[in-house]
């Protein structure tokens, strides 16, 4: 822009040294000059606005929720936090972000631990904006919004520096180079003609022949500035959020949107990303009979696999009564109880979901459908019916705390107290968690009323079923269910310090053991299958078992069917077994890792890093912000935590491993469209510089002046140039393996493409006025020595004889100079539709903004040429129908010379097939 500003007033001060009848002309052009940037002005400022309203729209994809306790609801619902009002009654727990200043009323669980690193408060307030680290609490809320302490802050706040991405970086770069670059060639310019200063069109002044020459040393700077890019980048970047925002993946930070592109290594968690996340019991089974060292087992079939309360249990394909048997009734209490989590029924999508955790809510959901206590359930709506079967069991027993899961002794537990004291009924402790380690710590077996002491047989034959849920095709989730008959007085348990909760959870009785389906996305196998061909290795990181982890990777393409897995497969500590170089070494060719923490999430990026791998990792949990923070492309679960959230680059709002891939292939066409519109507008001016440097350097008339320069650059160029950035992907995009982020902006070989499309553009402008000059039909048909002499030009000339003087003058030739310019850049523009696919396999249609911004383009172009008094003011002339086809004539052979060029690129410089193999063979080996 400073650039742009430094031409205009050159033109006005050089529009002081024009003479006679000439000077209120002179005025003219940077007048126009000075309405073409103001218009240029008001139209980047729309487009910035477009793009800062893009970027806010999507923070409507993303809202910050809220726990409530309404009257409306018996249970907690979830709602914008922007919908909260103070009085509200709030839940908080592990993981949110809490939604509003609330003053604590109770805590839910042993330890409550806030993370007020960005505030410092009151003990008893929890500050909007700040994370719960740990437990769980009610509180009511005490402010909202802007009066909150965070909103009194963000009110003082002045606005930040914003980030430049990599790729303006680059630009910023390539822009020192070409203003270097333009700089030489315009003295160079003023050089070259420094013997023509004292020719006799200059009226033998050296001083205006001095003054000419750098008027166009200035128009070739004018031609070689892209002034239209900066805008045009700022929109294809809002367009890009914004088509990936439609596809569920909400981008917070925009230098990821070009890291994308460059995804080598996508490591997802399994549940709810590969998996659906609607978690479900399809099987369960508590004891039967035991007799001795060996014991029979009842089994049973739950029907309905989402968050729908409703249901059938079967058993042996029969409809059973869950009440006639004790070990159910006991199982649905440990469910109902040892949980945090509820359903809530969406009005306005006519659904059940979950509040809390997908597993939990599975449970819940098992309590609705198994109706332990026959309640009756007809008339109630569907908001009552949610949590109806939950709530009878609540009311008999008081939970008093809480011994929150920890990933250590993989359970979690309740400590429940009888409502209705008695002396048959007592204080008990609910258990649930991963079946090896709650079954190491049970002592005895629940049989019906019975309780049995745990033998080695018994454990076996337990462990042998759940073995065969957990690897069967079904790969069922599987968690054990048990109870602390005589847990110790809650006097005598110290809850401040989590490492003493599993010596409570000791001399277990075990009742009974559930089994969770949650199948693949149905998407999923498509999707990993075309990462392979994009040169994407996919690693599945899970919590679950590795029997589980592995067979779910085999449903869908992570490993083939009958595919050796030794050495591509491990469990958290297996992994932490092996030495260093060993660790390093199964990064590099591991695809599922099964049972780890979330420590190990950040070594694995560590190690694939160190392989100069661009890596996206999934997570959704506190604990995993620290590698999300770490990988190039954290990824946000929609579901997961506000920790999770803020520590990523991107939020998949639908939890879909296919939107990770949508994106990566949205991320490396936008990269692609923005090379295309660059190319096109570099491309174009290239062809500008050699314009005006071949009429200088070959002595012709001027072919084209400033204000037309500037008229194609902003007006004419920039309309194409937005809407390449609406380019579809090309067609082999994710058939290509993942760019090298330190790659160039600019290969050795795109230059050579702007180069030779350039030069053709500027010897065709340059050959388009001459034609006029030497060959048209009604033209002077002067000689090529007269054209590039003209200069010398005088009646006593005898090198001039029967020429007049006055045509070297004519708006003739810079009008066909201007009009293959034009047409020449539209044409220039279904080139860059593709970097390399051909016309013919990328039609123009493609595009249908392309199609009519060209339109719009050239309707401008006659505009100017045809509605007087523009003709007058843009020194140009209508033309016929001759000249315009010998315009098209001049201007159709870049299509030729573009596809000649992407046919070469295509099939000699492109990587080939072979070159693909290489990525997928190093992750197979």
């Amino acid at each position: 822009k400073k650039k742009i500003k430094w031409q205009h007033d050159s033109q006005t001060v050089l529009a002081w040294f024009e003479e006679g009848e000439e000077t209120i002309t002179a005025f003219v052009e940077p007048f126009v000059i000075l309405l073409i940037l103001v218009a240029n002005a008001i139209v980047g400022v729309w487009q910035e606005r477009n793009a800062e309203n893009a970027i806010e729209a999507l923070k409507e994809y993303e809202p910050e929720m809220g726990k409530v306790y309404r009257q409306d609801r018996k249970s907690v619902q979830r709602i914008k936090a922007r919908d909260i009002v103070p009085g509200d009654i709030v839940e908080v727990a592990v993981g949110d972000k809490v939604p509003a200043d609330i003053r604590i009323t109770s805590i839910k669980s042993t330890t409550l631990r806030v993370d007020q690193s960005i505030l410092t408060g009151m003990s008893s307030v929890n500050f909007k904006g700040t994370n719960i680290a740990a437990g769980k609490a009610m509180g009511v809320v005490i402010a909202t919004g802007v009066n909150t302490e965070i909103g009194k802050i963000r009110d003082e706040m002045v606005a930040t520096e914003q980030e430049r991405t990599p790729l303006q970086q680059k630009l910023d770069e390539f822009g020192e180079q070409l203003s270097k670059v333009i700089s030489l060639i315009c003295i160079a310019v003023w050089i070259i003609n420094i013997g023509h200063f004292n020719d006799p069109v200059h009226g033998g002044s050296w001083i205006r022949g001095a003054i000419y020459y750098f008027k166009i040393a200035v128009a070739l700077a004018v031609a070689a500035i892209p002034e239209g890019l900066p805008a045009v980048i700022t929109t294809c970047l809002a367009l890009g959020t914004r088509r990936m925002a439609k596809k569920n993946a909400i981008v917070r930070s925009l230098p990821s949107v070009e890291t994308l592109g460059c995804t080598s290594v996508i490591c997802s968690d399994k549940t709810g990303t590969l998996t659906t996340n609607q978690m479900s019991v399809c099987r369960m089974f508590i004891l039967d009979k035991v007799e001795g060292d060996s014991c029979s087992l009842n089994e049973f079939t739950v029907t309905g696999s989402t968050y729908a309360p409703m249901g059938e249990v079967h058993k042996d394909d029969k409809l059973i009564k869950c009440s006639q048997y004790d070990g159910l009734v006991e199982l649905a209490t440990i469910c109902a109880l040892c949980n945090d989590s509820s359903l809530d029924y969406n009005e306005a999508k006519g659904v059940y979901e979950k509040v809390g955790e997908a597993t939990e809510t599975a449970l819940t959901c098992l309590v609705e459908k198994m109706n332990v206590f026959d309640t009756d359930l007809k008339g109630l709506s569907r908001i009552e019916r949610a949590n109806a079967c939950n709530s009878v069991i609540k009311q008999l027993m008081k939970k008093e705390f809480t011994l929150e899961f920890s990933r250590d002794r993989k359970s979690m537990s309740v400590y429940c107290t009888p409502n209705k004291p008695s002396r048959t009924s007592m204080s008990k402790m609910f258990v649930k968690g991963a079946p090896e380690g709650v079954i190491d710590r049970c002592t005895h077996v629940r049989a019906g009323n019975a309780k049995i002491p745990l033998s080695s047989g018994i454990k076996q034959k337990i462990m042998s079923v759940i073995r065969e849920w957990g690897t069967g095709r079904d790969t069922l989730r599987c968690l054990a269910l048990a109870t602390h008959d005589n847990p110790p007085r809650k006097e005598e348990m110290n809850l401040e310090d989590s490492s003493n909760f599993i010596n409570y959870e000791t001399n277990l009785t075990f009742v009974g053991c559930v089994g969770m389906l949650d199948p693949p996305r149905i998407e999923v196998a498509s999707s990993i299958k075309l990462c392979k061909q994009a040169g994407i290795r996919v690693i599945m990181i899970t919590g679950d078992n590795k029997g589980t982890a592995v067979a779910i990777c085999r449903r869908i393409g992570i490993f083939v069917e009958d595919e050796d897995v030794s050495t591509k497969a491990f469990t958290g500590r297996e992994f932490d077994e092996l030495s260093l170089a060993a660790q390093r070494d199964a990064c590099h060719h591991a695809r599922c890792f099964a049972r780890v923490e979330p420590s190990h999430k950040s070594k694995i990026v560590e190690f694939l890093q160190s392989f100069d791998e661009i890596t996206a990792m999934t997570g959704d949990g506190v604990n995993d912000a620290p590698a999300l923070k770490k990988a190039e492309i954290g990824i946000a679960m929609g579901s997961g935590t506000a920790v999770a959230k803020t520590a990523s680059e991107m939020v998949l709002a639908d939890d879909n491993f296919s939107t990770i891939v949508a994106a990566v292939e949205e991320g490396r066409a936008i990269y692609n469209n923005m090379k295309q519109f660059i190319r096109y507008l570099i491309s174009s001016n290239v062809g500008e510089v050699v314009c005006i440097f071949l009429t200088a350097a070959l002595g012709f008339p001027e072919a084209l002046i400033p204000v037309q320069l500037l008229w194609v650059n902003l007006v004419t160029d920039g309309l194409p140039a937005t809407a390449l950035g609406f380019n579809p992907p090309d067609l082999d995009i994710m058939n290509k393996p993942p760019r090298n982020p330190k790659e160039p902006l600019i290969s050795g070989w795109l230059f050579f493409r702007y180069l030779a499309i350039g030069c053709y553009v500027g010897a065709a402008t340059v050959g388009a006025a001459a034609w006029w000059f030497i060959a048209a039909d009604g033209g002077p048909r002067v000689t090529f020595y007269q054209l590039s002499h003209f200069l010398q030009c005088k009646e006593d000339n005898p090198d001039f004889s029967g020429v007049d003087c006055v045509v070297f003058e004519s708006p003739y030739p810079m009008t066909m100079a201007l009009s293959v310019l034009v047409t020449i850049e539209m044409c220039n523009a279904l080139n860059s539709l593709s970097e390399n696919q051909s016309l013919m396999r990328m039609p123009p249609w493609e595009n249908i903004w392309l199609v009519g911004a060209i339109c719009l383009s050239m309707s401008l172009h006659f505009l100017i040429l045809y509605v007087e008094p523009l003709p007058i003011i843009f020194q140009i002339t209508p033309l016929n129908v001759t000249q315009w086809l010998m315009v098209l004539k001049i201007s159709l052979p870049v299509i030729l010379l573009d596809e000649t060029l992407k046919y070469v690129a295509r099939n000699y410089l492109e990587p080939g097939k072979d070159s693909l193999k290489c990525p997928l063979t190093c992750t197979e080996n």
